[in-house]
């Protein structure tokens, strides 16, 4: 089955009230190129909105998305621009109470996808334990082992509407390959209930594929299509325009003067 669509189709498919997860890693194979697409659909329409961003890490693409102020939520262990300093738009808006951070970490977001895709309601692990993190998340819940008796946490299941992976290659009938740096690009995939694939290059077929056909829904021819954040081993990040967005962009005005231009 040919699973090639447009990247005006594919960011149709996110909803307003939706949980969207973007793959990749801090500036490693972001996608980029559908964030942009989706500001530029909101930008005419303005849809989507009120939407739960979740990410394992959360970078360049994610701070677009809260500047244009289409996120209400989000769920990341990490938002910032790593050597480039803080994430300018989540910082502002964060600080006025203007959008709701669920706090995360490493562990309690690969736990509750795990616990999705493993079909139960929660799973159970060591970590958080003798941490303050309990407090901030309620439903975050202390149970008992009842083998040995021992104190655990419960990670509640975690189910994105849509999620989006950017890939080094794909093929018509949506198999990928990301490399090596995985992130929580699988666990993602296999949790969501809409899989969009965007891909530096799309071939007949892959004989070897990390996301397989069966749960993607769309792939999204998109060459460059992670810059300026890097795409391993195809290009490196674009340093100098992740310095450029951090040094023009610190409030609502002049993000706006930012994403006029960069939709350009």
């Amino acid at each position: 089955m040919d699973k090639r669509i447009s990247m005006e189709n594919a960011v149709e498919m996110v909803s307003s009230g939706c949980c969207l997860a973007l793959g990749g890693m801090t500036l490693y194979r972001r996608p980029v190129s559908f964030v942009s697409a989706l500001l530029k659909r909101n930008r005419q329409t303005g849809s989507p909105d009120d939407i739960t961003l979740l990410t394992f890490t959360a970078g360049f693409e994610s701070d677009l998305l809260i500047g244009a102020n289409i996120v209400s939520h989000i769920r990341s262990c990490y938002i910032g621009l790593e050597i480039f300093g803080l994430a300018p738009m989540f910082t502002f808006r964060a600080n006025r109470g203007e959008i709701e951070v669920i706090e995360e970490t490493e562990a309690s977001l690969a736990l509750g996808l795990r616990a999705y895709i493993a079909g139960i309601g929660f799973m159970p692990a060591h970590a958080w334990i003798g941490t303050d993190l309990p407090k901030l998340r309620p439903d975050v819940k202390t149970i008992t082992d009842p083998y040995t008796g021992e104190e655990l946490m419960a990670f509640p299941a975690i189910k994105p509407d849509i999620s989006v992976i950017h890939a080094l290659r794909a093929d018509y009938a949506g198999n990928a390959q990301i490399g090596d740096n995985k992130s929580i690009d699988e666990e993602l995939s296999l949790a969501a209930s809409q899989l969009i694939i965007t891909a530096e290059e799309i071939v007949p077929e892959l004989s070897r594929a990390d996301i397989v056909a069966p749960i993607v829904t769309g792939v999204v021819l998109a060459p460059n299509g992670a810059l300026p954040t890097s795409c391993h081993p195809i290009y490196p990040m674009d340093g100098k325009s992740i310095l450029e967005y951090t040094e023009m962009v610190s409030d609502p005005s002049s993000f706006d003067a930012y994403l006029q231009r960069w939709l350009v």
